[in-house]
């Protein structure tokens, strides 16, 4: 049997077109023969600088054969074979529909392995203009920015897989430059606007406890449906959030995970809505701490509680807000109230504290500035006494 090559070792011939060709190892087929990449140049000299930085790139590669599939169809495998028990359906389909609509009509042909950084640049760069399936009046064929980083983020995760599949040596993705992210201003209930609602649903039997619950907590719409008993431990007030009440595509819901890794968390609830949940305990009929109001066996359904929500609204004489906009009420009087952003971020299940922190960037520069005239005024404190001493 030959000798198994290692990655890294080539060679270089003079091609009857005049162009230099090198030939390198970068892995090893089932059967043990090896798999090469062919580098061209005008000159020797052009090549030999060329195949020094491939062989310095793939020195301590070892490739499958699979390196050769294209991008469209590792997108396909990777969907398939790794997402598809992992991700919440509607995920799921999101996926599906931007590798349809937006990747493979641009780069579902290209080889895998062959993939560059500067080439999924120019890709965002097109994509971004002319990316829209359908062209509409306000935006043309460009694509939102937020549409572009999800894209993005998307085939980073799945380059990352295919680096630890050894069909690729690095992830591509890495070193690209994508449109920042341009948060909205949020929208939120003021002290007052929030005085209102709370005193519009005081005397609101079926859902006082749940908007209470939501405006003390933040919880996602799906996550405070989906709690259940077993979540709430009475003695210590704590709450566990550990699954999330999702839509199924053609109607009924599903009993899904939480949004993120992070987002399976236990936060120390306010000791009003721990002692407001005790009290509930003792009537509850059923396992959940919110349940459907005609199916108490059933969780609340999410998009019951967003109706109910426009409606007492409507009848505060309040903005419309969204029901997301409850988690940003709750998030932006924590921060206001001296709440760190590292708690805060662990009682919103985010990923990390800076990404708390850029989505409220409004409210922490606003922090900042007044922590800086409070320094300031006692520094000029200071100044002032020790002039008055000193005259």
């Amino acid at each position: 049997m030959a000798k198994r090559r290692p990655s890294g070792d080539g060679m270089v011939r003079k091609r009857d077109d005049g162009r230099w060709e090198g030939r390198i190892v970068v892995g090893h087929k089932k059967n043990g023969n090896p798999i090469h990449r062919y580098v061209l140049g005008r000159t020797q000299k052009e090549l030999m600088k060329k195949l020094h930085d491939h062989i310095e790139m793939y020195r301590d590669a070892d490739l499958t054969e699979d390196c050769n599939m294209t991008l469209g169809e590792w997108l396909d495998r990777w969907i398939n074979e790794y997402m598809i028990f992992t991700v919440r359906e509607t995920t799921l389909d999101s996926y599906k529909a931007m590798i349809k609509n937006q990747v493979k009509p641009y780069l579902g042909d290209r080889p895998l392995s062959a993939l560059t950084t500067q080439e999924l640049q120019k890709f965002y760069n097109t994509v971004k203009k002319k990316g829209r399936v359908k062209a509409d009046k306000l935006h043309g064929t460009e694509l939102a920015d937020s549409l572009v980083r999800k894209i993005h983020m998307m085939l980073h995760e799945a380059l990352d897989m295919a680096v630890a599949q050894r069909l690729l040596i690095k992830n591509p993705t890495n070193g690209t430059t994508i449109p920042k992210t341009n948060y909205a201003p949020k929208q939120i209930l003021n002290d007052e606007q929030l005085e209102r609602f709370m005193e519009r649903i005081r005397y609101d039997e079926v859902w006082y406890d749940f908007f209470y619950t939501e405006l003390t907590t933040g919880l996602r719409r799906g996550e405070i449906c989906g709690l259940r008993w077993e979540d709430f431990d009475a003695d210590t007030g704590k709450l566990k959030i550990r699954r999330a009440i999702h839509k199924k595509k053609g109607g009924g819901l599903i009993v899904g995970e939480t949004k993120t890794e992070t987002g399976t968390r236990a936060i120390l609830l306010p000791p009003s809505t721990a002692e407001l949940l005790r009290k509930r305990k003792e009537t509850a009929v059923g396992d959940w701490i919110f349940p459907n109001i005609y199916k108490p066996e059933e969780p609340m359904h999410p998009d019951y509680a967003y109706h109910r929500l426009k409606t007492l609204l409507k009848q505060a004489e309040l903005p419309l807000i969204r029901f997301h906009d409850l988690r940003h009420t709750f998030a932006t009087h924590a921060l206001v109230s001296g709440v760190d952003a590292k708690t805060l971020s662990g009682i919103l299940g985010h990923t990390n504290a800076s990404f708390t922190l850029d989505t409220y960037t409004h409210l922490t520069t606003d922090m900042q500035k007044n922590a800086s005239n409070i320094v300031g005024s006692f520094m000029d404190e200071i100044m002032l006494e020790g002039d008055g001493t000193n005259s």
